[in-house]
């Protein structure tokens, strides 16, 4: 398959038999699985940021670890060691619950900075040194952490080198009435309901194509001044200690591809761009002493930012659709 819309069609309608009212975050983790990005979680206990990782897995034919973070966990833990086997009298490798496609590293802020840099090389490089040896991950690799906002006692917070690996940090809510109710009746109706009923709609060469569609989506040169002077504003502001790297302006224009690609289109449009201010801005900020003084949030201060940078609203179909080479 190389239609990354009929693609994501495929992953939303069979994870919609198990989740209700996780749209938002299908979308995001396709355009993370599209571009080679790695994804952080944050919402309260029950809202089912696992489950999502893992029915996500399933439908699009990833083979799934789970790793529980906690603070006695050590990097051996993640990547794997060297075992002696005492029936061979020789070390053999034992891979670590790294070597998988998609790795979900559960309350990650409960392991200790050394555990969490663990995840470092293999976000970025795809790879993993153990003892000196420097072993390629299966691709597509894929991390999705979690972490709970609300119960930070023993917990670690994430440095800003491991929080600008995550191309997007994303909130999981509580969900509303409606939803909540048809949760309940779904689990009424079938109290087994999980991970295991989901279908695989998609193979490992199927991602890797699809993959390559989406590295041809073009991006106007007007969309990539946009997109610059969305984070140049953000960098500006009075309310912004540390702005964002440029890896996020790469983030965005990945992830803009990926999101024009999910919903049809071979070219990049504005909105594009705006949707993905917070999911790739939230986490690489760090706001200044104003910002507290003003009780102003990181959402806040992206809001006002992005209120000062007009979008190229004149600009039209067949403008940013051209090619380079036009």
């Amino acid at each position: 398959m190389t239609d990354p819309a009929a693609a994501y069609a495929d992953i939303r309608d069979e994870i919609s038999t198990v989740l209700v009212g996780n749209d938002e975050l299908i979308e995001r983790f396709t355009i993370s699985l599209l571009t080679g990005g790695h994804v952080l979680v944050e919402g309260v206990p029950g809202v089912a940021k696992t489950t999502a990782a893992n029915v996500f897995a399933r439908s699009v034919g990833l083979d799934f670890t789970r790793i529980q973070m906690t603070p006695d966990i050590l990097p051996a833990d993640i990547t794997g060691t060297h075992v002696y086997r005492e029936s061979t009298g020789e070390f053999d490798l034992e891979r670590g619950p790294v070597f998988s496609n998609l790795v979900v590293a559960d309350e990650i802020n409960r392991a200790t900075p050394k555990t969490q840099s663990a995840l470092l090389e293999a976000m970025e490089e795809g790879n993993v040194t153990i003892e000196g040896e420097t072993l390629t991950l299966p691709q597509p690799f894929m991390v999705i952490a979690t972490q709970n906002p609300i119960e930070m006692e023993g917990t670690f917070e994430l440095p800003e080198a491991q929080r600008d690996r995550f191309q997007f940090k994303l909130t999981v809510e509580i969900p509303e009435r409606t939803d909540e109710r048809t949760i309940i009746d779904r689990f009424d109706e079938n109290a087994t309901l999980g991970p295991d009923d989901i279908s695989q709609v998609l193979s490992t060469d199927d991602i890797l194509a699809l993959r390559e569609t989406v590295r041809t989506v073009h991006v106007a040169d007007p969309v990539k001044e946009y997109l610059l002077d969305v984070v140049e504003a953000i960098r500006a502001s009075t309310y912004v200690e540390a702005g964002a790297s440029p890896r996020a302006s790469l983030a965005f224009l990945h992830a803009g591809k990926a999101r024009a690609a999910i919903h049809g289109r071979d070219y990049v449009i504005p909105a594009d761009i705006t949707e993905l201010v917070e999911p790739i801005l939230s986490h690489r900020l760090v706001l200044s002493t104003d910002a507290s003084l003003s009780d102003l949030a990181t959402e806040d201060v992206l809001t006002e930012a992005l209120e000062e940078v007009p979008p190229p609203s004149q600009l039209d179909a067949e403008a940013l659709s051209a090619t380079s080479n036009s």
